[in-house]
């Protein structure tokens, strides 16, 4: 893909499938039957919602689908007016329906034109005052006050009444989160991971876009942190497209690239238009070439397959759809410059990168392997599979990473890359981390499987892979595994895992289907140490080059 009009023919072609499923009034989208914590008619509000996230940008940019358009003029209409049997509905604090709000924002910013102004002004009134709600029910102290932002940014452009003290308000937190060299933490000491990108730096970036005359310093400070942070991010990307599997909601896939996306429409340059063009083309492939469409051509809940094993709790059958913000540069025209540079590599990376705001070291492998060696997860258990999605050791652009299916033995628990405890006939792994700390050459915490074991482990990278010193004060006698990659169930790669300090035995151990992400059926490569009780050293070295 290089024009606009190949990426705007794969939009649509992505999209095409779900109409089918739109209800008759067209206010909602059920595709499928599976369940997410929320009411299943909220599901089917945000199936609608998704799809803006590609088509506001689309028309914005100059584009014309008069189906599309009517389908979402329909929607709105519908789905906001109290008299409709497809109405939403009034929202509670913390509603979901606060999320969805943020791609109606996007699309009253950038399609106001082929979409409001065929709305009636009763109908442009009913949905001004419903996505009025966020004003009066709080979002979550995360990326969630974007979507409160976001909402009254759009209200303030289409001259309705807005919030401008709870815009303030969401602004200063979205501050307390900024932690330096344009990386944010989604929340207060929480995560770096890819709500950084795709939410913190995105929404920011949006709100850059509408509010330069209004507030042009903070606009101005939004834009020069995603510069600099799109100068780091790269890093997570391999040369094949993909990008490492780290964190929560991966169902996400190719919202992966859409910051770089975001960085296009606003007409910002971290990377050369080439090179950014590149990772959204080549990121866009490589999900193309993943099983991750039903047979209806429907995108599913997984990662590089369906896999409702690994999803949060809020991933209902229209999630998925967050993936249309790759398509955010369609807002740029197709006389736009970005249209006629070529797709380039990346640039030339350094081999090995620390990343301290982050959190992390970034190895970047001969073969085109990516590896993030994290520090750990600070918080306590909050999403599902919190402990795999950021507790490991490693995480692999080619081998994934597993999530347990359950803790009553190493086949279930799959536990890859982490240094795992089986006490009493359960599996136990890294989780909360107590202390870390972080240089060019390793990575340190502290931290506690259960009750009565303390681990301080210290991760070194090296040019063909890394190694694990872990000291282990334990009251009582009790087996660990310190494991490697999971990989595929025929792999001839070698993939070793090896002793060096310890009493211990090299094993290679099958698993659970479907519990890694880029696999279906695995083998993990560990060793299997016995830990007495008192103090124990264990070093094991894991080749990955």
């Amino acid at each position: 893909m290089q024009t606009r009009q190949e990426f705007a023919d794969k939009m649509l072609e992505i999209l095409e499938p779900l109409k089918p499923f739109y209800s008759q009034k067209k206010a909602l989208l059920k595709l499928g039957d599976t369940s997410a914590h929320y009411p299943d008619h909220t599901a089917w509000v945000e199936g609608f919602a998704r799809p803006l996230w590609a088509i506001a940008p689309f028309l914005g940019g100059g584009s014309r689908n008069a189906e599309w358009e009517e389908i979402y003029r329909r929607g709105l209409a519908a789905g906001t007016d109290p008299q409709s049997e497809e109405y939403w509905g009034d929202c509670r604090p913390y509603d979901q329906m606060l999320v969805e709000m943020a791609s109606i924002a996007f699309t009253i910013l950038l399609a106001k034109e082929p979409i409001l102004d065929k709305m009636t002004e009763r109908e442009r009134q009913n949905l001004y005052r419903w996505l009025s709600q966020i004003n009066t029910n709080p979002c979550y102290d995360c990326n969630w006050r974007f979507f409160h932002i976001l909402v009254n940014v759009a209200l303030k452009q289409a001259g309705q009444e807005y919030d401008r003290s709870g815009m303030e308000a969401g602004l200063q937190f979205i501050e307390s989160c900024y932690v330096g060299d344009g990386w944010y933490l989604d929340g207060p000491d929480g995560y770096a991971d890819y709500y950084v990108p795709w939410a913190m730096h995105f929404y920011g970036i949006v709100y850059a876009m509408f509010m330069r005359d209004t507030d042009p310093e903070r606009c101005s400070r939004f834009l020069e942190r995603a510069m600099q942070f799109g100068k780091e991010f790269v890093y997570w990307f391999s040369p094949d497209g993909s990008a490492v599997p780290y964190g929560r909601s991966l169902t996400y896939r190719f919202a992966q690239a859409a910051f770089y996306s975001a960085c296009v429409m606003a007409g910002i340059e971290p990377l050369p238009p080439g090179v950014m063009k590149g990772i959204i083309v080549r990121n866009l492939e490589y999900w193309l070439r993943q099983p991750v469409f039903d047979h209806a051509g429907v995108l599913t809940i997984g990662y590089c397959y369906p896999n409702l094993q690994m999803a949060e709790s809020y991933n209902a059958p229209g999630s998925p759809y967050w993936c249309m913000k790759l398509f955010a540069c369609l807002a740029r025209p197709e006389n736009d410059l970005f249209w006629q540079a070529e797709a380039l590599p990346l640039p030339p990376l350094e081999p090995q990168k620390y990343l301290p705001h982050a959190r992390r070291i970034i190895q970047r492998m001969p073969d085109g392997n990516v590896v993030m060696l994290p520090a750990g997860n600070l918080l306590y258990h909050i999403h599902t599979h919190t402990e795999e999605k950021y507790s490991k050791f490693a995480y692999s652009s080619k081998y994934g990473f597993s999530v347990m299916r359950s803790a009553v033995n190493f086949a279930e628990a799959a536990p890859d890359s982490v240094l795992s405890f089986e006490v009493d006939g359960h599996i136990f792994v890294r989780n909360h981390v107590e202390q870390w700390s972080g240089s060019e050459t390793s990575i340190k915490s502290v931290w506690s499987p259960f009750l009565g074991i303390r681990v301080q482990t210290e991760v070194i990278p090296e040019p063909w892979g890394h190694r694990r010193i872990h000291v282990v004060e334990s009251d009582y006698d009790c087996v660990a595994y310190d494991a490697g990659f999971a990989l595929p169930l025929d792999a001839k790669e070698t993939g070793w895992v090896k002793r060096i300090q310890g009493t211990g035995e090299e094993m290679l151990l099958p698993v659970d289907p479907n519990t890694n992400l880029i696999r279906s059926k695995t083998k993990i490569p560990a060793v299997k140490y016995t830990i007495h009780k008192g103090k124990n050293v264990l070093e094991t070295a894991f080749r990955y080059d």
